[in-house]
Order: structure tokens, then C-alpha cells, then sequence
């Protein structure tokens, strides 16, 4: 595909230019969502993940996708286990779990054009530097998914729980015509997406978010309403948090508030009844994000030279669970 990166991509004008073509790496509940939307809104979608069932579902009968935005069978998907089976992609979106993040980028940058970009989402922190093992950064973005939840109901099978908002920007910052080119087509597929110039910013709001929430929910294998209901729980939360926070500032991350306390209470005021997904891998008996979450806190503050006692309590008691899982 040939496409202007500036050109806006909307359902009004996607009839006059070339299809896009997209794939979506790591196809779990968001990924899946995300393929999903994208398939609907007439773009060339491909999925790319291991797990055998989940594709032959997806490849036979189609995506069943129901919850927020509606319940119906998606067909059209090219749904395979390996990126090197891909054709030509215009826009790779990384959706893996972010220890999959290093292995997905070092099979793309075997097969990616000079054009192409790769948009990565997921979880905590670090993503774009495992990227920058395998491939130079120039075209790659960053996503942050606001407000968006997704289940697995089973194979080909998906609950899509909510979607606020997906915001993305250019690794190295400011505003480019590529970026508000990925930005309109994330809009056309029904995604509120909007393009920022300091995405580090957007990452960093939601990192001390889920550094709030994660390990803290393990540790009292509850929901975030449930967490902050209890002032002994809150308490701990809210220190991991201001640990964050507080690496955030010595790093120089403009934050868009002051009172990091306030929102954090806020943000976990809106979702009381949400368990975030460190939770559920563990009820799954699955392994973690932790090492991106707050196991990234520790590394940080030796870096910056600052403490983090409860970081560090949260972490080793979650990474001493997950030693015993498969």
C-alpha cells in the first residue's frame, strides 16, 4: 500500500485511498478487540499469535466479539501463528503482554518495510526500549489504552468490557503527519483515539496508576474498590504509587496534576468493581506483567537514587507466587 502519511484517514474518505493494511500481534483479549474493530471498518486485518484454538476459531467461524461495542461475528480476519507469514504490513500493532514485547519486535524487524510503523501498547513501562533492541525507533509509536477492558470468553470468543480512549504518540515526541494519520485511523474503526505530542507524559499518568492497583491487588487478591475501602489497603496502594510518582518527577516527567494522591483516589473511584489484569493472570495461575509494573519501581529508584519499600515488598511476595506457577 501507498499512503500519504498527513492524510486523514475517515469513513468518508477510506473509500477514495488504498486499503490499510494491519496487523495485530499478540491476539489476546485486546488484541482481539482491536482486530475486531479494524476488520469492520473495511481495513486489511491480520492477527498473529501461538495460541492454536483461539486462530483456527477466528480462521473458521469467525471473531465472536460482544459487550461494548455490541455483540456480532466478525468475519474477514486473516488470523495465523507466525509473523514471517505476513504479507506487506503498513501498521504493526504490538498487543502482547509486555514480556512478549521483545520477542514480537525481533520477529517483525525480519519482515517490516522501510515504511512501515509499529505501534506498541501494553502495560508499565519499557516497551519501546525492548523494541529498540531489534529495530532502530524512527518508526515507532507509542499506545496507551485508557479505560479499556477485554475478556476471553473462549476460542474466537471475546468480551469487550469497556473503551474509553487509546492515545498514541511518536517515541522521540512532538506531532508528525504519520502520527495524526495513525490517529485518524483508530477513529474511523470507532476507537476515541487521540494523537499527543508528549505520549511519555500519558504513559507515565497510567504507570503510576497500575503500580497503584497491580501488585497491591495481588498482595490482597481483591478489586480495586475493595482495595481502597479498606484504609490498610489503601495505604499501601497509595504508597507504591508515590513511590512512582516521585521517580517520575526526578526524572522530569511533566505530570498534568499536582496532587498525585487525589488522582490516584480518582482513578480507582471510577472502576471499584475492576480487578486489574496482575489479578486475573494470578487467579489463572499465569505469570505476570510484573517485572514491567512495579518491579520496574526498584530499578528506577536505585537508578535515581531513591527508596521504595513497598515496591519492593509487593514484588518479591508476587514474584515468589509466580515461582510456583507452570
Amino acid at each position: 500500500m501507498t499512503f500519504q502519511r498527513g492524510q486523514q484517514l475517515t469513513k468518508s474518505s477510506s473509500k477514495n485511498m488504498n486499503v490499510p493494511r494491519i496487523a495485530i500481534v499478540g491476539a489476546g483479549a485486546m488484541g482481539s478487540v482491536y482486530a475486531g474493530l479494524f476488520a469492520e471498518a473495511g481495513y486489511q486485518t491480520s492477527v498473529v499469535d501461538l495460541w492454536q484454538e483461539h486462530i483456527t476459531a477466528i480462521s473458521k467461524t469467525g471473531l465472536h466479539l460482544e459487550g461494548a461495542s455490541g455483540d456480532r461475528v466478525i468475519g474477514g480476519i486473516a488470523a495465523i501463528h507466525q509473523i514471517a507469514d505476513l504479507g506487506p504490513i503498513d501498521l504493526y500493532v504490538i498487543a502482547t503482554k509486555a514480556n512478549g514485547v521483545a520477542e514480537a519486535a525481533a520477529e517483525i524487524a525480519k519482515v517490516m518495510q522501510p515504511d512501515s510503523l509499529v505501534l506498541t501498547i501494553q502495560n508499565g513501562l519499557g516497551a519501546g526500549e525492548r523494541i529498540a533492541q531489534y529495530m532502530p525507533t524512527d518508526n515507532v509509536l507509542l499506545g496507551v489504552a485508557e479505560g479499556f477492558g477485554a475478556s476471553i470468553k473462549g476460542p474466537g470468543h471475546i468480551h469487550h468490557n469497556a473503551m474509553r480512549q487509546i492515545r498514541i504518540g511518536e517515541m522521540g515526541g512532538g506531532m508528525t503527519d504519520r502520527l495524526v494519520w495513525v490517529e485518524s485511523l483508530w477513529q474511523a474503526a470507532g476507537f476515541k483515539a487521540t494523537a499527543f505530542a508528549d505520549i511519555h507524559q500519558l504513559v507515565w499518568e497510567k504507570f503510576i496508576c497500575n503500580v497503584m492497583c497491580s501488585a497491591p491487588s495481588v498482595a490482597f487478591d481483591c478489586t480495586i474498590g475493595e482495595l481502597f475501602n479498606d484504609e490498610d489497603r489503601r495505604i499501601v496502594a497509595l504508597g507504591c504509587m508515590l513511590e512512582a510518582y516521585e521517580i517520575g518527577l526526578a526524572k522530569k516527567i511533566t505530570f498534568s496534576f499536582d496532587d498525585a494522591v487525589a488522582y490516584g483516589v480518582k482513578f480507582a473511584a471510577d472502576m471499584p468493581h475492576a480487578s486489574p489484569s496482575m489479578r486475573l493472570d494470578h487467579l489463572a495461575g499465569k505469570r505476570s506483567e510484573i517485572d514491567a509494573i512495579n518491579g520496574m519501581v526498584p530499578v528506577l529508584g536505585r537508578e535515581m537514587g531513591i527508596k521504595t519499600p513497598y515496591n519492593d515488598t509487593l514484588v518479591a511476595l508476587v514474584r515468589a507466587r509466580e515461582a510456583s506457577f507452570a
